[in-house]
């Protein structure tokens, strides 16, 4: 079945969303192709989980276009509530607040996820197999809408971390909670979308290792969420570590690489947003030379993934799951047959 995957995601969307915006700029999409080109020299494949403004965006659909006639990546979906049509006001104020796909009502969810479906599908040629929620937030009902659109493959499942704390609508309860979620790959069932089931969407969640039952952990257990030795704790020594650069996680995103591969998984994902390349589209990111400095991380980690992984599309790992899982089960069955002998 070959080596294990790499697997980029790409939030694809417009300039500096945390800043919430309006109007919404796609500056961003002028500095894809240099990502691009950096993903191919090293034998990667982006996929491009793109949002509804970059779907309009003539420069990224020139790009995504390319790479999809090429196959050196993937075009997939993601989607922003408060901006994508059909404009259904949720809140007062729905640019400011941003509020969650899943806060509304089912019909509207539908149609929203509808809507950018075929503006994808119309923009770049090929059907979306691919998908990722924005701000991270999914549900049983998302699911099996995507299910019913044709989608193969989410990669919004983020272990380990809940974003109950981040609202959406002011009313609501906030986003996903998926502490207790798997971190590796599985199908999701669709009546609880925590649990494995024989639905035909596969669950590709981000790389996201705990910090386990170390040292750490029994210390935060004894001090309150806000006391200062929780904060110092919490920036010295995260609780999660992301396969996602910040600018001064190069030596954490490596040491993920490399658990990865003493676990042996049969992926990793890791994920960074569009506006996260462009100076000044990201609070991370700045200046031109902090984007110099995270090129710079990218170049270290991805030479040290190709030494153990190789590059794939969500879709293409989709292919490679279900090849090594019919593989399992025809070796199960033999055994079966030869223990009846």
């Amino acid at each position: 079945m070959g080596r294990p995957s790499f697997l980029i995601t790409i939030d694809t969307e417009g300039d500096n969303l945390w800043s919430r915006p309006r109007p919404i700029t796609c500056a961003n999409a002028k500095f894809l192709p240099r990502f691009q080109s950096l993903c191919e020299s090293y034998g990667l494949k982006p996929t491009y989980l793109t949002s509804y403004e970059m779907a309009k965006c003539p420069e990224f659909q020139e790009l995504g276009g390319e790479v999809v006639r090429r196959g050196t990546g993937e075009v997939g979906m993601h989607l922003h509530a408060w901006n994508c049509p059909p404009l259904v006001p949720l809140t007062s104020d729905d640019f400011r607040y941003q509020p969650y796909l899943v806060e509304y009502a089912e019909d509207i969810m539908w149609r929203k996820i509808d809507y950018i479906t075929k503006s994808l599908e119309d923009a770049f040629g090929v059907k979306m197999k691919s998908h990722r929620a924005g701000r991270w937030s999914l549900n049983e009902v998302y699911a099996r809408i995507l299910v019913e659109k044709g989608y193969l493959v989410d990669c919004s499942v983020t272990p380990h971390v809940s974003w109950r704390r981040i609202p959406g609508d002011p009313g609501g309860s906030g986003g996903s909670d998926y502490s207790d979620f798997p971190a590796t790959p599985y199908l999701m069932n669709l009546k609880d979308i925590s649990r494995s089931g024989d639905s035909p969407l596969l669950e590709v969640p981000v790389t996201i290792m705990g910090e386990g039952n170390g040292i750490f952990k029994k210390i935060r257990s004894f001090c309150g969420d806000r006391s200062v030795v929780q904060r110092l704790l919490n920036r010295l020594f995260p609780r999660v570590r992301w396969l996602r650069p910040n600018g001064r996680n190069l030596r954490d995103m490596m040491a993920i690489v490399k658990q990865a591969q003493e676990e042996n998984r049969e992926c990793v994902e890791f994920m960074l947003h569009s506006s996260e390349l462009m100076p000044g589209g990201s609070p991370r990111f700045r200046r031109g030379q902090d984007i110099e400095s995270l090129y710079g991380d990218l170049e270290v980690l991805f030479r040290k993934a190709r030494e153990a992984f190789e590059g794939a599309t969500l879709t293409e790992y989709y292919s490679k799951f279900w090849q090594r899982r019919n593989m399992v089960e025809h070796r199960l069955s033999q055994d079966r047959g030869q223990g009846s002998r």
